[in-house]
Formats: C-alpha cells, sequence, structure tokens
C-alpha cells in the first residue's frame, strides 16, 4: 500500500482550486462575488459527486467539501492578512486533506485498513505541526522585528521550543504507524518490530 503523501495530495487540492489568491484588502463587491463563487462550484462539484457511487461517492463529497472549506478560509486571509488567518487556512487544507485520506482507507480492510488510518493521521499531525510552527514563527519574527537584539533571542528560542515541540508530536505519529504495521506479524517477530520501531521514534 502507497503511502499518504501529503504533498501530493495538497498539490492536487491546489490545482482543484481555481480560487487564486488576490493581493491586498478585497472590495465587498469583489469579497461576495468570491464568496458566491465558491458556493456555485461546491454545488457544482456536489452535483457531479451524485454520479458515482459507493466509497467513490464519499471521497468525491469530500474533496469537494474540503475545497470549499479551504477556498473560504483562503479568501478570509486573502480579504485579512494576518499570522492567524494563514494559520487558518493552512489548517483548513490539512483539515480536508486528512478527511479525503481517510475516506480512501474505507477502501482497504484488516491491518491494511489499520495502517492506511495511521498514515492518513501522521499526516495530518505533520501538517497541523507545520502549521503552528509557520505561525508562531512569523508572530516571534515580528515581535523580534519591533525590539531590540534581546528579543530577536527570544524569538529564536520560541522558535526552537515550537520545532522541539512539532517534531515530539510527527515522532510519536511515526511511530504509531510503525506500531500498526507490526500487527502484521505474530510472537517475537512483532515484538521485535515494536521494539525496532521504538529504537527508531524514540520511545520508552
Amino acid at each position: 500500500m502507497n503511502k499518504f503523501n501529503l504533498t501530493a495530495l495538497s498539490a492536487a487540492f491546489c490545482l482543484a482550486m481555481s480560487t487564486g489568491a488576490i493581493g491586498g484588502t478585497l472590495a465587498k463587491a469583489e469579497y461576495k462575488a468570491a464568496q458566491e463563487d465558491i458556493a456555485a462550484k461546491y454545488k457544482s462539484e456536489k452535483a457531479a459527486c451524485s454520479a458515482l457511487t459507493a466509497n467513490a461517492r464519499d471521497i468525491c463529497n469530500q474533496e469537494a467539501t474540503g475545497r470549499e472549506k479551504v477556498a473560504r478560509a483562503e479568501l478570509v486571509a486573502t480579504d485579512s492578512p494576518s499570522d492567524k488567518h494563514r494559520y487558518d487556512a493552512r489548517l483548513a487544507k490539512a483539515e480536508a486533506l486528512y478527511s479525503v485520506a481517510k475516506e480512501k482507507c474505507d477502501d482497504y480492510s484488516g491491518n491494511a485498513k489499520d495502517v492506511c488510518g495511521k498514515e492518513a493521521t501522521a499526516a495530518y499531525v505533520t501538517a497541523k505541526a507545520d502549521a503552528k510552527v509557520a505561525e508562531k514563527t512569523a508572530d516571534a519574527n515580528a515581535v523580534a522585528r519591533e525590539k531590540n537584539a534581546d528579543a530577536s533571542a527570544t524569538a529564536r528560542a520560541k522558535t526552537a521550543e515550537v520545532r522541539k515541540d512539532a517534531a515530539a508530536d510527527k515522532r510519536d505519529a511515526d511511530y504509531a504507524v510503525a506500531k500498526e504495521k507490526c500487527d502484521a506479524f505474530a510472537g517475537d517477530a512483532k515484538a521485535g518490530c515494536i521494539k525496532d520501531a521504538k529504537v527508531r521514534y524514540g520511545q520508552s
């Protein structure tokens, strides 16, 4: 089974999105028109999904819903640029990708489905951690620009701390995937697999 590739999935979402970023704050009429365009595209895509069946329809619906949520979050970030709104847009994309990835896991069964779910969760945890790092780094750098060299040192310390936390979250998620894969074994082979996974991902 192919491991979920967050970058590839993200690229697919971006290609499917036709709502581009527009520099500067939007006029009220432009903002409303963009909202209506997003709603119309969502309605059209949901209608197209109805022609599909079974899990293909479920995946299609999740993709349409994800694109709609990402588009709305990106519209807000474009109209009112801020670290918070940019973070919300990144998080919306991570959640959309996660929903689609989980839905695709329904095409599998048994341990393969369990591993698929863990990989989807690991990709989601990674995306959230990266979004938080980007937000905190931007915030810390903004503070540093307004203050002196001491503030710069504080900013670096904050960034280092959040990167450390993000790395720990990613390791835990990757360990969960590796441990789930060990369920394909039994007895000593399974125990050895889990032991190796603990060593690889620094788990006690």
